[in-house]
């Protein structure tokens, strides 16, 4: 992804202050795939969003949504999402340092990923609303 416009950047500590706020942003991990998955944290609240499917999910924020996009260091990933936000109408800004030099430097909150675990759901060939809703209820809640 190029970012090939200047960002707005924003501050660890600006960001720590506007999640008190009373309309605190929204906070989008959009480090690449393989990164997202080697990580062991995330930002507190945050949501993760493939980069390179932005255009797809752009148009599921809210278009007065304020967001803070943050990807390893704050550099080309981070920067070419918050353009191709803008670019759909939402005020989107980069963290500066991204999660590594600019939130976990400042003491910011992360949250500890769940790990994937490699497991299967068996259920019979055409499954009642029970044996669906049950592993979904678990996955979801548990």
């Amino acid at each position: 992804m190029d970012a090939t416009t200047s960002a707005s950047f924003i501050s660890a500590r600006e960001v720590l202050s506007a999640l008190q706020g009373d309309q605190p942003p929204l906070i989008i991990d959009v480090r690449r795939e393989p990164a997202f998955r080697a990580a062991t944290d995330m930002i507190a609240g945050a949501l993760w969003r493939d980069p390179e499917r932005v255009a797809l999910w752009a148009g599921e924020l809210p278009r007065a949504s304020r967001v803070v996009a943050y990807c390893v260091r704050g550099h080309e990933v981070s920067q070419g999402v918050a353009k191709a936000l803008g670019e759909h109408g939402i005020a989107a800004k980069v963290l500066k340092g991204g999660i590594e030099e600019g939130w976990k430097a400042a003491g910011g909150a992360l949250d500890r990923k769940a790990a994937s675990a490699n497991t299967r759901w068996v259920t019979r060939e055409r499954p009642k609303i029970d044996r669906i809703a049950c592993p979904w209820l678990v996955a979801r809640f548990v």
